[in-house]
Order: structure tokens, then sequence, then C-alpha cells
């Protein structure tokens, strides 16, 4: 197996021979999970025409939305073999290349979007994008909000017992399982794009996303209750291949700018997606259940500063903390 560092340096080298004695050009690919319909691919899309536009076309960017190009941990892998060049990702993925990148992923970690807003723009989260582009040679780009995420269900989900022994599908990250194991449920981690089917085929009971993403997914159409846990304030990262990078040349910071904009207009559109589709999902005949939050965070508050349990240090967290308003 060709290791990270001779899969980097035989990256550079390949770029390095398409490049002699050519004018200086980028055509990216930019994979992602998520629908075309989503607020995700509508951003990127604008982005790639904005970042075509000012750098005259030097740097072109295709999107390739739904999974195209490969499921998560695909297109995570993807960036370092060459098969893409960007990717939106969460950071519970990124996590297993430099575990602190996923700290705003913790359960309740957030204290709320404002919470979000100053990690995005604090030296904290500098630091660790910073920490994983020495663990891995990528870059993060920018990070933008995924939303908080809720547990759907056939039944009524109101505190932590009523999760015992639950079958609910999660993301195949360790960050995910948390949760669910914290509250007695048994976790089960399935695909982004077979979670519909696994949920009208019953190999699971239960599933977390955000409103947003039930809404797109149509997660709504095969689970009868949205509970209000809560229970992560999810992020996805904009992270651009060394490979990639090496090519942008003079307009990297075009790039960085451009995408840092699409990544906060995007987070608004999906905060405020957030306060209006509670109404909708009720218009929809889905029943919404309020749960007793301090419960569930204090069953899984005890793990948040146990450095043998999580990736982050001790100091990760208070400075994370110092960020609340």
């Amino acid at each position: 197996m060709i290791g990270r560092t001779m899969k980097r340096g035989l990256l550079a080298a390949a770029m390095t021979l398409a490049l002699a004695g050519q004018s200086w050009a980028a055509d990216l690919k930019w994979a992602h999970v998520y629908e075309e319909g989503s607020s995700y691919h509508k951003w990127a899309l604008w982005a790639a025409d904005q970042i075509k536009e000012k750098t005259d076309g030097r740097v072109t960017i295709s999107v390739y939305p739904a999974s195209s190009l490969g499921k998560e941990a695909e297109i995570n892998e993807g960036l370092t073999i060459g098969s893409v060049d960007m990717i939106y990702t969460g950071p519970n993925f990124a996590e297993r290349d430099y575990g602190p990148i996923a700290i705003s992923d913790y359960p309740f970690m957030l204290k709320n979007y404002d919470h979000w807003k100053a990690y995005r723009d604090s030296d904290l989260f500098s630091d660790l994008s910073n920490g994983y582009k020495e663990a891995t040679g990528h870059t993060v780009m920018a990070i933008t909000w995924y939303g908080y995420r809720h547990v759907t269900s056939k039944f009524p989900i109101t505190k932590p017992d009523d999760m015992k022994g639950l079958k609910i599908r999660v993301p195949d990250s360790p960050l995910m399982v948390l949760f669910p194991n914290a509250v007695g449920a048994n976790p089960t981690p399935i695909a982004f794009s077979e979670v519909y089917l696994a949920l009208q085929q019953g190999v699971v009971d239960a599933q977390e996303n955000p409103l947003p993403t039930i809404k797109f997914k149509k997660f709504y159409e095969v689970q009868s209750n949205i509970n209000l846990t809560g229970h992560i304030g999810n992020s996805l990262i904009i992270v651009v291949s060394e490979n990639a990078m090496g090519q942008l040349g003079d307009d990297a910071a075009t790039v960085d700018a451009v995408l840092k904009e699409a990544a906060a207009q995007n987070a608004d559109e999906i905060y405020q997606s957030e306060q209006d589709l509670v109404q909708w999902f009720v218009d929809q005949g889905i029943q919404i259940n309020e749960v007793d939050k301090a419960a569930f965070q204090a069953a899984v508050e005890p793990i948040l500063t146990d450095e043998s349990k999580v990736p982050y240090t001790q100091e990760h967290y208070e400075r994370m903390q110092a960020l609340a308003q």
C-alpha cells in the first residue's frame, strides 16, 4: 500500500510535469453527497461561477452532487488519491485524519448559532484547520452551517429512556455514535444515500439530521415524528486538496475569499430554513415533539471533558466554551 507521504510526492511530481510549459490554470472537481436541490449544491455552483469570473477563467470548477463521485468516506480518500479536488465533508469525517477538527460537532458543544459563528471566525478554528493541513496536506478553506440534528422516529421520543434499544441510523464515524450510545440506543452506520430506503424497509427505526436535510431527503415520508433533540450543532467544511492548491497559484486568495462568502451565505440560509420548517412539517401532518434537553445533555456531558474518550484537549474545550455569548 502506498503511504500518504509517497502519494503526496507522486501527485506533486505529476502536477509539476503537467504544468510545465503551460499557462497557469486549474480545472477542479468538487464532490459532495447532497442533493441538487440543496442549499449546499446551490452555493457550490454560485462559488464556481464567481471563481471562474474573478479569475478570468483560469480556475474552473465542476460540481458533482448526490454521491455521484463517491460516498462520504470515498470522496475524503479521493482528495489524497486525486480522484476529486474539493469536497464538502463533515468534521466528523475529517476527524479520522485529525481528531481535534471535529470538536464543534460533539454533542451539545455549541450553545447556539451565534456560538457557531464565533467559532467560525475564531483563532481556535484557524488553529485546528492548520492542524488538519499538517496532518493531511489539504486545506480547510471554509466552514458552513449544517444545522441542529434532531431524531426522527415512528413514535414520540421526549427523554433518553425513550431511545433505549432504538436502532438508529448514524453516519459512519466514531463521533456520531457517541450520542446514541450515551442514551442506550443502537447506532447503525448507513451511507447517506441509503437512509431513506433503510427507514422505509425497517432496517433501522430512526435517524437523526437537521430539519432542512429531513425535508430535502424526504425522510418525513417514512417517519411520523420529529423529536427536537438538537443534540449536535453540525457543520460542513470545504476542503481543497494539496494537489489542487498547488494549481491555484496567485488565484488562491480569490478562491479562498469566494468560498468563505459562499459558506457564509449558505450558513445563514440553512439557519433561516431551520426557523421556518417546524410549521412546514406540522402542515405535512408530522408530529413535532419537544424534549427534555437537559436530560439528554446530562447523559453525554461527562464524556465531553474526558480526554480518554474525545480527540480534542481540555484546552480546546475551554477555548470553545469561552466563545459562547
